[in-house]
């Protein structure tokens, strides 16, 4: 491959001397100045220079006479891959896979900027989506699919296309999922910890075998685009290894108290009972498995029932689930519409619900739990999020833009956690803008099958219209900074173009706005208070952005705002379980938070058991020095 050697002005004058001496045998060296303004080349030199004046660098240690030129040179993909000198440590650098070894194994990613790895994977998606889906109910095992109820799944990004059929349950499917799960409790409780991390270890690994079926499903029944659903596919691999790990760690055996001579003391967490597990449609597979797995590895059987929209991927879920070991009395899928879901909260027999969705939503769901009687049981709810992004004057500029239009716009803007307002700071507000919306424009509209396509459709009709009315209501009530033009091959599918629009305060977003639509806000210097304070006032708690420089503004807004997540200098979205913890408080969520230490805890129940061991005749251990014989 042709290369040339480069020197930045400057720097590296003995190498180039050495390089470019006459009869040398080598490539031409180019020498390079950066041209702008101070702004702009102070923090690029700045980095140049801590690079080549480091103590590790390649030009610093080749000036080192007394340095081995073998160990200058050698391969630093090698070095990194050695055992350190005790043997018995980890690599320097361990591979993705092995990151959190050894308590869970990492889902495995693909190298999609590889052309390549690009097109078997099209390939493999391409050829799964060649007949036609079936789903319906799961009861107890028994498939119930097709006949004249079934109706066709018609997919977003072409309202012209069917993926296939779907059969809706009935109120009979319900009641007879019910008997069967509560039956099954008692003996799927007593299996223990370990025995269903087994299990759900297994499930990871058959999600992660059927990789492309599932992308196929996410891609075009929910429209999300394939770098997506391969994310996606990811996380509900990492929900089910990590709550098995955890499954492990709490449910494998009971904590021991220190107790006085002549009694012992010991907690046991066990399973509540039947779970009801309601899910969405902007993360049909990741949410879906994520719910199930932590009722699951917490000792409770499960009634699943997924968003109207997405059906096809949670029936392919289940099977899976299934295929790795879960009894089938266990686990139970009932496919419909909100008649279906509120059958399930209002039946004594359910011991608890997990909830992901809007706000309406789970408001009934409260109201039906506290009207039906009973013994209280928990709700466990992920709601939506009026998620902020903060810029400061000491932001760069670049980065909030990479990160505000990923944050806004990524999954076309339907992800809870995704950034619904950005504030800007006076000072950096109007570059910032202007770039912001160069970034927009950029983004490409279209088949969300396509590699080459950033923004898909949104889920249906129904949402189409919604955030298209918002659209309406913020040319009136702000100032439009981009709204795309449709593309004609998009007229066919229920696509909303990215807009951003600048409106004077955050209170004219009364509510969620679930789509791509970003609104840009402007605040002053000294204003950091005020801008938090206003983002407490909406009410919402989940995500919350922070591009600073300055630790003491992080500081400040970590004390102070009312966020379940807050993210500095990165952008929002994408967490991943068990190291970014999701979920919020106030309108945002009941918590704990989903891939976090303490979310099996709320399927469970505690039960504390206190043995006078003195009943057998004397404290055995005391006698034996603590030990029993």
């Amino acid at each position: 491959t042709p290369f040339e050697f480069q020197r930045l002005h400057g720097m590296g004058e003995a190498i180039y001397s050495e390089v470019t001496a006459k009869g040398a045998n080598t490539k031409p060296c180019r020498i390079y100045a950066p041209v702008g303004d101070h702004e702009d080349l102070l923090g690029y030199l700045v980095r140049r220079l801590l690079e080549n004046g480091a103590n590790t660098s390649f030009v610093n240690r080749l000036a080192d006479d007394a340095a081995p030129v073998a160990k200058i040179i050698r391969d630093p993909v090698e070095v990194a891959e050695t055992e350190r000198a005790s043997g018995d440590t980890p690599k320097l650098i361990v591979r993705p896979r092995e990151i959190f070894w050894p308590d869970r194994k990492n889902s495995g990613g693909l190298a999609l900027d590889d052309g390549a790895v690009r097109q078997r994977l099209q390939d493999e998606v391409n050829a799964a989506l060649q007949s036609p889906f079936a789903a319906g109910p799961i009861i107890a095992g028994e498939l119930l699919l097709g006949g004249p109820a079934a109706s066709h799944r018609i997919c977003p990004h072409d309202r012209r296309e069917r993926l296939g059929t779907v059969m809706d349950a009935t109120a009979d499917d319900v009641g007879a999922a019910l008997k069967a799960a509560k039956a099954a409790a008692h003996g799927w409780d007593r299996l223990g910890g370990p025995a269903r991390a087994k299990i759900l270890d297994m499930a990871a690994d058959l999600i992660e075998r059927d990789r492309a079926l599932l992308i196929g499903a996410i891609v075009r029944e929910a429209g999300r685009t394939i770098p997506n659903a391969l994310a996606e596919v990811r996380e509900a691999a990492d929900f089910l290894r990590y709550y098995a790990f955890e499954a492990r760690r709490s449910f494998g055996a009971p904590a021991v108290f220190k107790s006085p001579t002549g009694e012992t003391n010991r907690l046991d967490l066990r399973a509540r009972g039947v779970f009801a597990c309601i899910s969405p449609w902007n993360f049909p597979l990741a949410i879906f498995t994520g719910q199930i797995a932590a009722a699951l590895a917490a000792g409770n059987p499960v009634v699943a029932k997924p968003a109207e929209q997405t059906p096809i991927t949670a029936f392919l879920a289940t099977r899976i689930l299934h295929e790795a070991g879960v009894p089938k009395e266990v686990l139970h899928l009932v496919t419909g519409n909100g008649q279906i879901c509120a059958a399930l909260v209002k039946d004594p027999r359910i011991a608890g619900v997990v909830f992901t969705g809007s706000n309406d939503t789970a408001s009934a769901i409260q109201k039906a739990l506290a009207q039906r009687g009973g013994p209280m049981i928990p709700l466990i709810a992920e709601t939506g999020g009026l998620n902020a992004m903060i810029a400061d004057s000491s932001a760069l500029p670049e980065q909030v833009v990479r990160d505000a239009v990923r944050s806004a716009f990524d999954s076309a803007g339907q992800r809870c956690s995704a950034a619904r307002v950005l504030f800007l700071q006076d000072e950096i507000a109007g570059r910032t803008i202007e770039m912001l919306k160069g970034a927009i424009e950029a983004l490409a509209i279209g088949d969300p099958i396509d590699f080459a396509t950033d923004i898909g459709p949104v889920i249906d009709e129904v949402a189409q219209d919604g955030i298209e009315a918002h659209k309406l209501r913020m040319q009136t009530a702000g100032k439009e900074l981009v709204d795309l033009m449709l593309p004609a091959a998009c007229r066919v599918g229920t696509y909303v173009t990215p807009a951003a629009y600048e409106i004077e305060r955050m209170g004219l977003v009364e509510r969620e706005v679930f789509g791509p639509v970003l609104h840009v806000v402007r605040f002053g210097r000294n204003s950091l208070d005020k801008v938090v304070a206003a983002i407490n006032e909406a009410g919402y708690g989940l995500t919350l952005a922070l591009h600073s420089r300055i630790e003491a503004s992080a500081a400040y807004v970590a004390e102070h705002a009312r966020v379940g997540n807050l993210y500095v200098n990165r952008n929002q979205v994408g967490a991943v379980p068990g190291v970014n913890p999701f979920g919020g408080e106030g309108l945002s969520g009941t918590g704990p938070k989903a891939g976090g230490p303490n979310y099996l805890a709320r399927f469970a129940t505690e039960r504390v058991r206190t043995d006078d061991i003195t009943a057998t005749g004397g404290n055995v251990m005391l006698l034996s020095d603590g030990k029993a014989e």
